[in-house]
């Protein structure tokens, strides 16, 4: 049954969803990944197919996003309530913060910290709440990473509402902090699958470094995101 952002049917999303960000991502991802694959939603331009991937016939669907902590939230919880996805996995851009990240490193977000007010809506008296990815995927996600040599880092990441930020330090003060660089979806996915006992996990490429003041340009941006959807699709694999 469809919902009021998607028009998908029960039965059409497999256990395991890719998130990106762009719709036109979420397509390429199914014209270069997956065999059989069938467009299953398009309301509000956001793109969903479903199909097998090429090495182990396993069941993946791929979905677009959009951009923030409110677009991501209605997907994720929809996904997760009305049909009956147990995985999601988000696949995307960050800057980072810190030197010795370098730019096409993958980021595998073991948590996320945030300058939303998305946990207001639970009360929490002043607390602070982690929000933070599912262990086995983060795991499996990890040994995949390391048998195929990629570089990758593991750590917190900042999930943003602000683009462009007014204040100057805000990156000099999470620099400080440890966080491994920005973007603008993860918090709320970890903590949506947290309350609905599902799993979540981020996986986030390099394109932007804010303390070399260096990004990736168009040909060494697609590299990149290459080889982290072809780890994203290995993952799911073992999930599906």
């Amino acid at each position: 049954m469809a919902t009021h952002h998607i028009a998908a049917e029960k039965g059409d999303f497999a256990k395991v969803v890719l998130l990106p960000g762009d719709p036109l991502r979420a397509r390429w991802i199914a014209e270069n990944y997956l065999d059989g694959f069938r467009l299953i939603n398009d309301v509000r331009g956001e793109l969903a197919y479903t199909g097998y991937s090429k090495d182990k016939h396993k069941r993946i669907s791929v979905m677009s996003s959009g951009m923030g902590m409110p677009s991501i939230g209605i997907y994720a919880r929809e996904l997760f309530t009305y049909y009956g996805v147990e995985s999601l996995i988000r696949i995307g851009t960050m800057g980072t913060y810190l030197s010795d990240v370098q730019l096409k490193d993958l980021v595998i977000a073991q948590g996320a910290s945030t300058d939303s007010n998305w946990m207001s809506q639970w009360d929490l008296r002043g607390a602070t709440y982690s929000a933070l990815s599912s262990f086995s995927l983060l795991e499996e996600a990890v040994k995949i990473a390391r048998e195929r040599k990629l570089p990758f880092q593991v750590g917190n990441i900042l999930s943003a509402d602000i683009f462009y930020d007014h204040d100057p330090r805000t990156a000099d003060k999470w620099r400080d902090l440890g966080v491994l660089g920005v973007e603008m979806e993860s918090y709320a996915l970890f903590q949506i699958a947290s309350e609905l006992r599902k799993k979540a996990l981020a996986l986030l490429t390099v394109t932007d470094s804010f303390s070399h003041d260096t990004h990736l340009n168009s040909a060494e941006r697609q590299e990149g995101l290459s080889q982290m959807v072809s780890l994203a699709i290995a993952l799911a694999e073992r999930f599906a």
